[in-house]
């Protein structure tokens, strides 16, 4: 295995997108309210510009693999030099790591101080179960960050009812 890669031979970004939620998931969690003031190292999408694949980190500082005569190189500049030199905060949508989402779901869940969230293993992933107001939910996804957000979308869309 090469350095830099994950075991499948894929580029660093894409081992990093597998742990992330689904762009559609994401997109979904927007459109039932869920805020985002973008923060250094928040991760975003570019939707409906050929980029959904591509997941981007907010830094003040990017860097950049290339290559001089040969020699594999570190380049850092302050600006990206790329045919988009800005896009509006509107038109991207975030990429919440399941840290954000589970205290996104904590800071909504905290107005009853009984709470409780459990995240346990399954066969085919994860069940996230939350208990509070006296009811218990179950959400279950292949990954942790899927079922946070399944819960915190629950929450998002009973809320705008």
């Amino acid at each position: 295995m090469r350095q830099g890669q994950n075991g499948g031979g894929r580029p660093e970004a894409y081992a990093i997108m597998a742990g992330m939620i689904a762009l559609e998931t994401a997109k979904a969690l927007r459109a039932a309210g869920l805020r985002w003031e973008p923060a250094e190292f928040d991760m975003f999408a570019v939707p409906d510009r050929d980029l959904e694949e591509t997941p981007f980190v907010i830094n003040d500082l990017p860097a950049h693999m290339g290559r001089l005569q040969g020699i594999p190189v570190m380049t850092f500049d302050g600006s990206a030099e790329w045919a988009l030199d800005y896009i509006a905060a509107g038109e991207v949508v975030w990429l919440p790591s399941e840290e954000q989402l589970r205290w996104q779901l904590m800071a909504r869940l905290a107005a009853d101080p009984a709470y409780r969230l459990s995240l346990a293993a399954t066969g085919a992933g994860c069940r996230l179960t939350t208990t509070a107001h006296g009811a218990t939910r179950e959400y279950e996804a292949a990954e942790a960050g899927e079922a946070y957000a399944a819960a915190l979308l629950a929450l998002l869309r009973a809320e705008q009812a």
